[in-house]
């Protein structure tokens, strides 16, 4: 397989990469149901299978056009904010502030698009932060103020702010040997191998909670477990990036716990809203949100870090 790679760009390395694992994932479920046909093995056929779905999808996107890929993400901050929004306890004087709110998705991605790196890095954490209590304050209702404000603002940092981050690590120049393409891939590999490894050495070996009044199914062993695995798979990966490997170990430590508090965050969330996922829209997943989750944290922290040291 190795000797295959080596002729191939480092997009479709990548991409025979993600085709070996979800193969070997499909066999894995095939065999489970074949050895074990007393269990239910509904759940992981439809992870997998949606896993499928959407890498194809993603890889489509990434070899598309800078257009249609920030489309793409706005796309996903659109999705993931509607799963948040629909979540909380709106009055009616909030509906003008959340229309504001919506408006801000095509804004911010518009930035990245005209590759102005200062009001993008400003426009939600300040304009928008100023705008939208002076719009809900035209409504004339201060019972709930605080609260409306507070929960759509915070629902704007992680779900816009925080994932149009990939959008513009997307369209960072080829530098050092690599380009926002390639980053984003490897960003994107990193951080979802390592919720799903998490997810399964907890599932066999874990026993001690994290935080279960928070989360249950944490468990130390899956968190360790989870983060090693993925580190080392990171370093099958570092031609996607100008990381050295003592740097890919750092960068990937850096991410995956990022991603962890962010899957933590949201598990919170669900918690204070009594729900179980944010949708259903992913079979096996739940909603976007369950998805992008670990993203919303880990996609700031990688993007800063590359443009500071590389850019």
């Amino acid at each position: 397989m190795l000797t295959a790679l080596k002729g191939l760009s480092p997009i479709a390395q990548m991409g025979l990469i993600i085709f070996t694992i979800l193969v070997a994932a499909s066999l894995i479920v095939l065999a489970l149901r074949r050895l074990q046909p007393a269990k239910d093995f509904s759940e992981l056929a439809a992870r997998v299978w949606s896993w499928w779905i959407m890498a194809a999808v993603f890889l489509a996107i990434i070899v598309a056009s800078d257009r249609l890929a920030l489309i793409f993400f706005a796309f996903l901050s659109f999705w993931a904010l509607k799963e948040y929004i629909t979540l909380l306890k709106t009055r009616p004087a909030d509906h003008r502030g959340l229309a504001l709110t919506f408006l801000a998705i095509p804004v911010q991605y518009y930035w990245i698009a005209m590759d102005w790196y200062g009001m993008f890095i400003i426009f939600i954490p300040v304009y928008m932060f100023l705008i939208l209590p002076m719009q809900l304050v035209l409504a004339k209702e201060t019972s709930g103020f605080v609260a409306s404000a507070s929960q759509i603002q915070w629902g704007l940092m992680a779900f816009v702010f925080g994932l149009s981050h990939l959008g513009f690590l997307l369209t960072l120049p080829e530098r050092f040997g690599a380009n926002g393409r390639m980053l984003l891939l490897f960003l994107v590999f990193v951080v979802e191998i390592s919720d799903v490894l998490q997810y399964i050495w907890g599932k066999t070996l874990g026993r001690h909670k994290i935080i279960p009044a928070v989360s249950p199914n944490k468990t130390w062993e899956g968190f360790l477990g989870g983060l090693i695995s993925a580190i080392a798979l990171s370093l099958l990966v570092r031609f996607l990036t100008p990381f050295s490997w003592r740097e890919t170990v750092v960068v990937s430590l850096l991410i995956t716990v990022a991603g962890f508090f962010g899957g933590a965050v949201m598990s919170a969330v669900k918690r204070d809203f009594g729900v179980k996922d944010f949708g259903s829209i992913i079979p096996g997943h739940g909603g976007m949100l369950d998805r992008v989750d670990s993203l919303c944290y880990a996609a700031p922290i990688f993007f800063h870090y590359v443009r500071y040291f590389y850019y």
